[in-house]
């Protein structure tokens, strides 16, 4: 691959960081994230290659990719993207997360090939048979375990890499055709001898392997270090390996023991599992009741990760939704429509989910912005390629630079010169088209977003089929459309197919099908289906907090979410507790500051609401009022909310002198700020209406 080519309109190659069996490995930048990631390019195949060949060699590179998407633990690469550039003169390829450190091999290079220090070694030792346990427990075996394929990061993380050759325990006949009759894969001084012998390979075989690398970090050399690949196999199959202590007296006796166990010539006389072992290391540290109690560090991998853009929403964290609930503090109103403005902060339902942006409209067809980004591909021929992936880049950064306007313009522009250089069905110009729906409903154009989406998913079904990745991804963005356009069923019922196709390419705990069960539980809410929404955010809290870590926004975004649901059931003094428990989560990991702390702390105020215990309620909402306008500003959306909040909880109270100069002040910034006829002005006059009555009442009942 050559360097700055720009692979499905995504991801551009920065520098080559390695080279294997398979194919090369780059350094690249995801323009729709905008982070830095691995590419794993499949090497070039020549024209002397058969066609059959070429096939299994293709086929491999999917399964390797598909497996390894589905892998979903701290201890395992993380896989995001994987797909099919040939269309374009480009590889298949496989986008992993950037791993900053050395591995194994390297490590005892650095060391000069004496063994690691003790603490490292069993800290290896540990992390690794936590992660075979999970990857065993999927049916995943690795069968290429070796110093070179785990990492260990700079914070000290241990990953297993490279599922090149891993297979599904189950699909021993797919393995079978690929391998070719009788012919072992692996390397000599890690393989099994069952292995050696072309023998059934399970999950023990991978344990086989883990004594190997463990034997050789901890003393130095792998256990049979017999000078040629013959005579390794021989002392794998008939030598009995010299025990650790003896070239090295310091390690624990029971290290010893244990990697001897792992290292027996027989699968059935090795440990029974990774999850045993693990929990043998574990208990040789800290004894029977294994360590204290303490939040999951959260692993580098997942350090600014979030479960990535939704379409046509604003770019912040989910855990931004459904914070306004005054509708069961005050009697029932119509919520304004999907992609009106503001949120009223008023109704039975819960507020738009566009982090209550306001609409801009589209710039007119001779605003400058348009004439100069369609001047980007005007002269675009075959030979300005470079000219469009240039524009794609500036449509990107303009995107995060919060000018969606010209972001729009630009990819529209992009789209059109590359349908006429590449095709209108290359994968290159749907992606543009992809984005350019995106900013159309980041402005409110929902109509329109979905209608570019409907166009590229089913180009997209007609050039890769209805479960490729980027079909996936697209399908999710049209199901996210129509919920904003308040089709809550036909969202509900396309996020939860997609969702299922998601769990079964990519895996069941996979980022995107949790956030594709995460929008499908949203859309339940919609419906009032709220037992069954809060089914949803529970089973994706849970899985998030253990893969993420308890501390990650996108853990912390679905237990936010769960708490709602709870609250929408009737269950409010359980989302008070979980509220609390959120509130001081979120205080300790980002600051008592942070708007989305502020937004827990708002819903726990509306929960005492719930539970009849307005003064703590009143309370609650002034000091988050009053901390969102330090945080925000005084006229932000969330600061009005909370203040509203205490208008209304002043006025459960009977304190409607004090609840009516916060109504008024309300009514003039909505005036102000959105005009006469905006619905939440209106909502904010009717408040002040409803207050000035509720006085005249209790003055008129006064002697």
């Amino acid at each position: 691959m050559a360097e700055s080519r720009l692979i499905q309109g995504r991801y551009r190659s920065l520098d080559l960081i390695g080279r294997g069996g398979m194919g090369e490995v780059w350094r690249a930048r995801d323009e729709s994230l905008g982070r830095q990631v691995a590419v794993k390019c499949l090497k070039p195949i020549g024209h002397e290659q058969d066609a059959h060949f070429t096939q299994v060699l293709r086929e491999r590179f999917r399964r390797e990719a598909r497996v390894a998407a589905s892998l979903q633990h701290r201890g395992v690469t993380v896989v995001h993207d994987f797909g099919d550039d040939s269309a374009a003169g480009g590889p298949l390829y496989l986008v992993m997360e950037l791993l900053e450190g050395r591995n194994l091999s390297q490590l005892m290079e650095d060391n000069e090939a004496r063994p690691l220090p003790v603490d490292v070694v069993l800290d290896v030792a540990e992390q690794m048979a936590a992660a075979l346990g999970y990857t065993h427990d999927q049916g995943v075996v690795h069968r290429d375990l070796k110093p070179a394929n785990i990492m260990r990061l700079t914070d000290g993380t241990v990953k297993i890499c490279d599922f090149g050759i891993a297979r599904l325990a189950h699909d021993i006949g797919f393995t079978a055709k690929l391998t070719g009759g009788g012919m072992a894969m692996g390397t000599p001084h890690y393989m099994s001898p069952e292995q050696i012998a072309g023998g059934e390979v399970d999950h023990r075989s991978d344990l086989y392997s883990l004594g190997c690398v463990l034997y050789e970090i901890a003393t130095g050399a792998p256990p049979f270090d017999l000078g040629d690949s013959w005579s390794v196999l021989v002392g794998h199959r008939d030598s009995v390996p010299v025990p650790l202590r003896e070239h090295r007296p310091e390690l624990p006796e029971h290290f010893e023991q244990l990697v001897l166990e792992l290292l027996a010539k027989r699968p059935e006389d090795r440990p029974g599992d990774a999850r045993h072992l693990h929990r043998r290391l574990v208990e040789a540290r800290f004894g029977p009741g294994g360590p204290p109690a303490a939040p999951a560090p959260l692993p580098a991998w997942a350090e600014g990760m979030t479960a990535g853009r939704r379409a046509g929403i604003e770019a912040r964290p989910a855990s931004g939704e459904w914070a306004v609930l005054t509708g069961s503090w005050t009697a029932a109103r119509p919520l304004t429509g999907p992609g009106s403005g503001w949120s009223s902060g008023v109704g039975p339902g819960p507020a738009s989910r566009s982090g209550e942006q306001r609409i801009l409209r589209p710039a007119p067809a001779e605003d400058p912005r348009l004439t100069a980004a369609y001047g980007i591909v005007r002269t675009a021929g075959p030979e300005r390629a470079d000219a469009l992936d240039a524009g794609h880049t500036r449509a990107f950064a303009l995107s995060r630079a919060g000018r969606p306007e010209e972001a729009l313009a630009v990819y529209a522009a992009v789209a059109q010169g590359r349908a006429r250089v590449l095709g209108p069905d290359h994968p290159d110009t749907l992606a543009a088209r992809q984005e350019e729906a995106y900013e159309l409903g980041r402005l409110g154009r929902h109509g329109e977003a979905h209608q570019i989406y409907d166009a590229v998913l089913a180009a997209r079904i007609r050039t890769t089929g209805p479960q490729h990745p980027d079909t996936l991804r697209c399908r999710h963005n049209l199901a996210c459309a129509l919920g904003a356009l308040g089709r809550h069923a036909e969202a509900h019922a396309a996020a939860a197919d997609v969702a299922a196709d998601r769990a079964a390419v990519l895996g069941a705990e996979h980022p995107d099908t949790l956030l594709t069960r995460y929008e499908a539980a949203y859309a339940l809410g919609r419906l009032g289906r709220w037992d069954e929404a809060l089914t949803g955010f529970r089973h994706v809290a849970a899985v998030r907090e253990r893969v993420l870590g308890r501390d990650h926004p996108d853990a912390l975004a679905a237990r936010y979410e769960t708490g709602i649901a709870l609250g929408r059931t009737g269950r409010a003094a359980e989302a008070l507790d979980l509220f609390r428990s959120l509130v001081r989560d979120r205080t300790r990991a980002y600051g008592a500051a942070d708007p989305e702390t502020l937004r827990a702390r708002h819903v726990l105020g509306v929960n005492l609401g719930r539970l009849e215990r307005w003064e703590e309620a009143v309370d609650e909402a002034r000091a988050v009022g009053a901390a969102r306008a330090k945080a925000l500003g005084a006229e932000h959306p969330d600061t009005l909310v909370s203040r509203r909040e205490l208008a209304v909880g002043l006025g459960r109270l009977g304190r409607w002198d004090e609840a009516l100069p916060i109504y008024r002040d309300l009514s003039g910034i909505r005036e102000r700020s959105l005009g006469d006829e905006h619905p939440d002005t209106a909502l904010a006059h009717a408040d002040e209406a409803h207050c000035l009555e509720r006085l005249g009442q209790v003055c008129y009942q006064e002697p």
